[in-house]
């Protein structure tokens, strides 16, 4: 096959076939062909789009140019959450712990933070003692015995995907709706998934900055499940200003324990029951919407979803008293309040801005093999629509760093933008899309 004929076909805006799109894929993750000649496909694929079946077959060549993670020996279908990335975003934490003490399997493969969104895997690791590096069989055995596991991403999964955002991330062809899905959704199937729900965040902090785009990718990856055979739910999320209040891996930590003992915030409370109905209806262990959340709510009451956290965390080595007594928990070595100087509301949070600035202070990485400060970051006292009075604490800065926690400080009194009129508070949920 001739890739210039692949090249100039999509240049003129024709549509590839599924061969032509496995031999790119193949080719290219085999090093037989050069960046620059995917660089040219790239950007014609940037600039005229590609059908439904195009993305899908693209996700699929990619899904298979590694492993294939096979979780058939579980007994049944497993149902699997992404986010698409936001800030505050302890979801995980809090989600798959409660949905697997309702009896459904978690095998969950999380990433690493990069830029101003953290990453899952980060947040584990803050445990101190927690393996999110294990082997295969140990994974699926976990699974089987506990009916949960989290790692990170340790099998080869989709490398196509890897050298393909790669580049790009270097020719500014990131925002390109088919090769952000079939990203996704490569991934999702490669790592086992039968049924799929995505939080398609939307917003400041979010991939997706407004709704018709987060529209128009959801509608891509339900489309793309469709002709996969993966039923796939999405809900599209608010992500204007952060999720909770706390930002920063050991932070985090302590509000996802807090919320799973029932110091639950209001919109990190809705995110989490919204998607942990969709879980429980595509796993078939419940089918009202509202019964679901209801049988959430309780295993949060009667403490079902803390102990299954707990019990996740001990078996990956985890030492759990640093969770039954928070205040063990390495702490940063500064924490300092900034105040409002004037009365009225809480008119915008940026998530961006917040997530850049907790990164600043060492709570995320530019580059993945950078090491992270896992105890740094904000945690924020108010939320977008709240009252405040003059001289109230609006955030606290936790900081190793005495130049970084005043600039941060300084920062942060800009971020948090302040009205003397009331304020509406914006919906966490936005939409719902399936099939």
């Amino acid at each position: 096959m001739n890739f210039l004929e692949i090249i100039e076909k999509k240049r003129d805006k024709k549509e590839l076939s599924k061969e032509e799109i496995e031999y790119f894929v193949n080719a290219y993750t085999q090093d037989k062909i050069t960046d620059y000649q995917v660089a040219a496909l790239v950007m014609a694929i940037y600039l005229n789009g590609m059908t439904h079946q195009e993305t899908t077959d693209l996700t699929l060549a990619m899904a298979h140019s590694g492993e294939i993670l096979d979780l058939s020996t579980l007994g049944e279908a497993i149902v699997d959450k992404h986010s698409t990335g936001g800030v505050g975003d302890k979801v995980s934490l809090i989600l798959l712990p409660l949905v697997s003490s309702l009896g459904v399997p978690v095998a969950k493969m999380s990433g690493r933070g990069l830029g101003f969104t953290g990453g899952t895997v980060d947040k584990l690791e803050a445990i101190p003692g927690y393996q999110t590096s294990i082997e295969m069989e140990q994974f699926v055995k976990n699974v089987q015995e506990i009916g949960i596991s989290m790692i990170s991403q340790t099998l080869n999964l989709a490398p196509a995907d890897k050298k393909l955002y790669a580049l790009r991330d270097s020719i500014s062809c990131v925002e390109s709706i088919p090769l952000i899905a079939s990203s996704i959704m490569s991934k999702k199937i490669a790592s086992g998934a039968q049924k799929i729900v995505l939080d398609v965040t939307v917003g400041k902090g979010a991939f997706m900055k407004n709704i018709q785009d987060a529209r128009n990718l959801a509608n891509t990856m339900i489309q793309i499940g469709k002709l996969a055979n993966r039923e796939t739910v999405c809900v599209l999320t608010n992500m204007n200003e952060p999720l909770g209040y706390a930002v920063g891996n050991s932070l985090e930590v302590i509000e996802a324990v807090k919320f799973l003992q029932g110091d639950m915030p209001e919109d990190l409370k809705q995110v989490v029951l919204e998607l942990g109905a969709y879980m429980l209806q595509l796993s078939g262990k419940g089918k009202g919407l509202e019964e679901n959340k209801k049988r959430l709510l309780e295993n949060i009451t009667n403490g079902k979803a803390y102990f299954k956290f707990m019990e996740l965390v001990k078996r990956q080595g985890g030492d759990i008293t640093y969770l039954e007594n928070l205040e063990k928990l390495p702490k940063a070595k500064y924490r300092e309040p900034i105040y409002s100087e004037t009365n009225g509301f809480i008119q915008e949070i940026d998530s961006k801005e917040i997530g850049k600035l907790a990164g600043f202070l060492g709570a995320g990485r530019e580059k993945k093999e950078q090491d992270i400060d896992a105890t740094v970051g904000i945690v924020l006292a108010k939320k977008v629509a709240h009252r405040v009075n003059n001289k109230e604490v609006l955030a606290y800065v936790h900081a190793n760093d005495v130049q970084k926690l005043q600039k941060a400080k300084e920062k942060l009194k800009d971020i948090i933008k302040i009205s003397q009129d009331n304020v509406l508070k914006e919906n966490t949920i936005w939409e719902v899309m399936k099939g």
